[in-house]
């Protein structure tokens, strides 16, 4: 019998103490902050985002240029074959030809390397500018009492309120501007 007051008496102290420790852990429940932040937002609407896309562009451009101009050349070069195929010797037709293949080779590599420098350049831009993101939202998290700021792309459903994106672009573009003073 006094086997079983203990296993009663053990019950009761822990329903007691989960009563207890239940409100606590409620409470701080309650008072968890929760954010989400649109990060492609800030990338495409952020001052440094919209520098970053317009010096791509810069870049696109001037190799589509360069592109432009090889290719203007290779078909001269073509055009050039076609019209003389009839008067230029075996030997002559052969050299052209060759060096209308070096050309297209040397067209493709031109694309390909500009398509790479493109690419990276774009990654590089990207990076940086989300490296200081992460540092702005590190801050307002710690500055604001943040539990969690997640990726606004990761989510199915959420208040408005928890959205913090536009807080994050403006000071995002405040400390730009500061640092550039």
């Amino acid at each position: 019998m006094r086997h079983m007051r203990f296993g009663k008496r053990s019950v009761i102290c822990l329903f007691f103490i989960f009563l207890l420790v239940t409100p606590i852990t409620v409470f701080a429940a309650d008072t968890a902050k929760f954010g989400a932040i649109d990060v492609q937002k800030v990338l495409n609407e952020s001052e440094a985002g919209k520098k970053a896309k317009t010096d791509l562009e810069g870049l696109i451009k001037s190799k589509q240029i360069i592109i432009d101009e090889k290719g203007k050349s290779i078909e001269k070069l073509k055009a050039d074959i076609e019209k003389q195929a009839s008067v230029l010797s075996a030997d002559a037709r052969k050299n052209k030809e060759e060096e209308l293949e070096k050309e297209l080779r040397e067209y493709q590599r031109l694309v390909q390397d500009s398509q790479a420098e493109i690419k990276k350049k774009e990654a590089d831009l990207t990076e940086t500018i989300l490296k200081d993101i992460r540092d702005m939202i590190d801050k307002i998290g710690e500055e604001e009492g943040y539990t969690l700021i997640i990726e606004k792309g990761m989510i199915l459903y959420s208040s408005k309120g928890i959205d913090i994106t536009d807080p994050v672009l403006k000071k995002y573009d405040d400390l730009r501007t500061k640092s550039r003073k």
